[in-house]
């Protein structure tokens, strides 16, 4: 006869999960480092060919050519492996030239998948601005798409460049810390807004397109409501939009302002702020910040109120249509990954045109 399992305690139940979810934990944390581990071996595998390749040129004066020759013979060796097609060989020898060093267990590259290596070696021209998206890209776990859109939309040069008093109103490391979620100038083109609208419509399309907003907020921002009414002793406030940043465990009280920012609205930010911080936050959040988003400014003027606000803030600019002419000038033109990879791929065809 079959022995009938005893019923667990209530006290053995709860031990008994607990013991499942550490080892499903277990095998989760396994899988993450085997797939992780055989990316890495693919990365080292992609640099050596590419090394190779490299380095066959420079010695024997190998052109393009070869490459197809190359792909060819190792589809044929290894008809079960992808990824040795003519086109991605050719990636591989661009990797090489642009990481000069053996990337496993140096660089973060071996850490990325290789599309994403693909973007950051034909998108970006200097190596520290590729370790900047690299180490993003790990951080936030962005997908290729969004590496690639946050290339396109220069990132690295609008994090943390919004004008605050944060290292005046905010205790040191936090200070730092909240300079870095803010952004100047922030990219709303998902919008797809004409140039001159309302207030209340820019508000309302954030809204509607709130997951990517949050994108571009940045990592770790909730939100929380529009037109958020504070009741404050019977006088009504309403703020614009109000996130929480769940990172720093603070609330985040975001004005939008289509014009000229004024000193005045940053006044009426400064009132929000404060009226969160009394009203809403709660024992452990951190001091609520304010942000306000305008489509110019008088600079000097935003240094003057942002020195007298007793809150800490930021003011920054937005932009939903094209980029300034400035901008566009920096960033690559539409045929960039072509031209690219031409130019270092094909680099050696107008001197040497002879096959092995």
């Amino acid at each position: 006869m079959t022995p009938v399992a005893p019923v667990p305690t209530d006290t053995g139940t709860a031990r008994y999960a607990l013991a499942l979810a550490e080892a499903k934990a277990a095998i989760q944390a396994s899988r993450t480092r085997a797939v992780l581990a055989v990316n890495a071996e693919l990365i080292g595998l992609y640099w050596r060919l590419g090394r190779l390749i490299l380095d066959r040129q420079s010695a024997d004066g190998w052109g393009t050519k070869v490459i197809d020759r190359l792909s060819a013979d190792l589809r044929a060796a290894f008809p079960e492996m992808t990824g040795l097609s003519i086109g991605n060989l050719k990636y591989m020898r661009v990797f090489a030239r642009e990481w000069p060093d053996d990337p496993i267990g140096q660089q973060l590259v071996d850490q990325l998948p290789w599309g994403h290596n693909i973007v950051l070696v034909t998108k970006l021209r200097d190596r520290e601005t590729r370790e900047w998206y690299a180490r993003a890209t790990i951080e936030h776990g962005w997908s290729r798409a969004v590496l690639e859109h946050q290339i396109g939309s220069q990132l690295h040069r609008r994090t943390g460049q919004a004008p605050s008093n944060f290292s005046r109103r905010l205790p040191a490391p936090d200070s730092e810390l909240v300079q870095q979620i803010v952004k100047d100038p922030y990219n709303l083109d998902f919008l797809t807004l004409d140039a001159d609208v309302a207030e209340r419509d820019l508000e309302m399309a954030l809204v509607a397109h709130v997951q990517d907003f949050l994108l571009e907020l940045g990592r770790g921002f909730a939100f929380v409501g529009r037109q958020y009414r504070l009741d404050i002793d019977g006088d009504e406030l309403f703020i614009d939009l109000l996130m929480f940043h769940i990172p720093t465990v603070r609330y985040v009280v975001i004005e939008l302002k289509t014009g000229k920012i004024a000193g005045g609205d940053i006044g009426q930010l400064n009132t929000y702020v404060a009226a969160v911080d009394d009203v809403l936050r709660k024992p452990g959040h951190a001091d609520t910040v304010g942000l306000l988003l305008g489509g110019s400014r008088n600079q000097r003027v935003v240094r003057y109120a942002l020195a007298r606000s007793t809150s800490p803030m930021a003011v920054a600019g937005y932009r939903y249509t094209e980029l300034p002419a400035v901008e566009q000038g920096l960033l690559p033109p539409e045929d960039a990954l072509a031209d690219v990879v031409t130019a270092a791929l094909d680099e050696y065809d107008a001197i040497h045109d002879r096959r092995p």
